[in-house]
């Protein structure tokens, strides 16, 4: 394992996912992608990421349907899912929990705020994974 956090990153908008991208690999983020719900359910038992930064509105599958599936795949469904979303609305927060997600950051991003989420999963599940395999 190398000391990178790998994330798999659901973001179907091209201008956000780019610059997500860009700056998570600045960071020194390891960064697969995934365009869908669908797609994301395929590359998370593939590359097994440390977390999964999840839009939630997605094409083909949502992200709240992507999230609930993945949640269902005892191989993946211990990975920290952060839900990033427009959806601001009272009860949206409640809901992302409720499908299973870890955290939830609304857009637009505070990305410094989105860097200590994914560094706090991460480490949780690194630790984790480090003590069932000891």
């Amino acid at each position: 394992m190398t000391d990178a956090l790998h994330i798999l990153l659901v973001e179907d908008q091209a201008m956000n996912r780019d610059m997500l991208t860009r700056r998570f690999e600045r960071h020194g983020y390891t960064v697969s992608l995934a365009l869908n719900g669908a797609e994301a359910v395929v590359m998370a038992q593939a590359v097994m990421p440390d977390v999964i930064v999840m839009d939630m509105s997605l094409p083909v599958m949502d992200g709240w349907s992507a999230t609930q599936r993945l949640k269902a795949i005892p191989i993946v469904q211990d990975i920290p899912i952060i839900a990033v979303t427009a959806y601001a609305m009272t009860g949206d927060r409640e809901r992302c929990f409720a499908v299973g997600c870890s955290e939830y950051e609304a857009k637009p991003i505070q990305f410094g705020r989105l860097v200590e989420k994914i560094e706090r999963w991460g480490g949780v599940r690194r630790s984790h994974m480090h003590r069932e395999h000891e």
